[in-house]
């Protein structure tokens, strides 16, 4: 039998039941709505009551997007992470390659510093810039997630954010007597949290971390030349010069870690198009990848375009026995972001101390 014909009495009810479904999504959404406000309401609370500080304002400031003469080397940026201050590694136990307290650790926050400078001042043509970024990158303690941390750590977790929060402040003081301004986005690592099992849910304030960077926006609130910005998330999205990044951990890539075979390049690049992936869809696409995490350098440039960032803590006991990775000496990132060239001039700032030596005065050998 052929269909009958709606009549006008079926197609109003069709468009009744249209007009009604509708009405549910909208209040479904309403309602998501009023979660996310009164959830951003809570951490402007937190930020206003506990710590004294203003609204949280996500843009980065204007300097950073100012077009710049092409002449000069562009925006100086740098990522702090994978301190691990608390940590110890004994040098027996890692083939004499490496050693770290948190005496070395501040040493070695100092010697990031001062090269970190010498680097950009002394050794580029025109070293003429708006400012600098520092990109704090998590894991600046190693916390007690595990229990052989928690029992050869040097000292508690308090003792490593009293140390490392001190030396953040040197540090940064430091950057902005050399270059004036300097914009920090913050994220979390994984390391710093406050339970044995990662969350996923509210989990930048069961991190240490975030109340640490927010202890330091509120020493420098009175410094004009800093400016701090610490995401309720994971991710921090930034542009510099017209060139989009995305900072983040490196833990929630959503990929397995590398091995001692392959290392760590296939992950990070996988990871690095998922992420892109996804955050396109949100309307975040960014250009580069900025990470930590692996205790890796580096610099994928256009073929993968991520900054994987080294470590402060370098060579340790799990590198060396769990995961049987080629060692690798404790470094940071520096790169140059130009306005018409892009990311340039990417440098491991080396932290060890170790120095080359090259008694030979020729520049080039051969062999015959």
């Amino acid at each position: 039998m052929a269909p009958q014909p709606k009549t006008d009495a079926d197609r109003l009810a069709d468009a009744s039941e249209i007009i009604r479904q509708k009405l549910q999504r909208i209040q479904h959404l309403e309602k998501q709505v009023k979660e996310i406000q009164k959830h951003n309401d809570s951490e402007a609370k937190i930020r206003e009551e506990i710590f004294r500080l203003s609204e949280y304002i996500p843009d980065p400031p204007k300097w950073l997007t100012q077009k710049r003469d092409p002449k000069l080397p562009g925006v100086p940026m740098t990522i702090w992470s994978d301190f691990h201050f608390g940590e110890q590694v004994f040098k027996e136990q890692v083939g004499g390659v490496n050693e770290f307290n948190l005496r070395i650790g501040q040493q070695r926050v100092k010697r990031l510093v001062d090269t970190t400078i010498d680097l950009c001042l002394n050794h580029m043509v025109n070293p003429e810039y708006p400012g600098v970024v520092v990109c704090l990158g998590g894991d600046m303690i190693t916390g007690s997630i595990h229990d052989e941390l928690a029992a050869t750590n040097d000292g508690t977790v308090q003792d490593a954010l009293f140390a490392v929060e001190d030396s953040l402040i040197a540090a940064l003081t430091t950057m902005a007597d050399a270059f004036g301004r300097v914009f920090v986005p913050c994220v979390i690592g994984n390391h710093g949290r406050d339970t044995i099992k990662p969350r996923f849910k509210n989990r930048p304030k069961q991190s240490f971390e975030w109340g640490l960077y927010h202890h330091l926006e509120r020493h420098f609130k009175n410094d004009k030349r800093l400016e701090f910005k610490i995401p309720n998330e994971t991710d921090y999205h930034f542009t510099v010069q017209g060139h989009t990044f995305t900072l983040t951990h490196g833990d929630t890539l959503g990929v397995k870690g590398g091995d001692g075979i392959i290392g760590v390049i296939g992950p990070i690049a996988r990871g690095a198009t998922k992420l892109g992936r996804s955050e396109a869809q949100i309307g975040r696409a960014f250009k580069t990848l900025l990470i930590g995490h692996y205790h890796t350098y580096f610099h994928g440039g256009d073929a993968v375009p991520v900054v994987a960032n080294g470590s402060l803590i370098g060579y340790n006991e799990y590198a060396r026995l769990q995961l049987r990775v080629p060692y690798s000496r404790p470094c940071q990132a520096l790169w140059f972001m130009h306005a018409k060239h892009g990311v340039t001039a990417a440098w491991p700032v080396y932290l060890d101390g170790q120095r080359q030596s090259h008694d030979d005065k020729r520049w080039v050998t051969w062999s015959e």
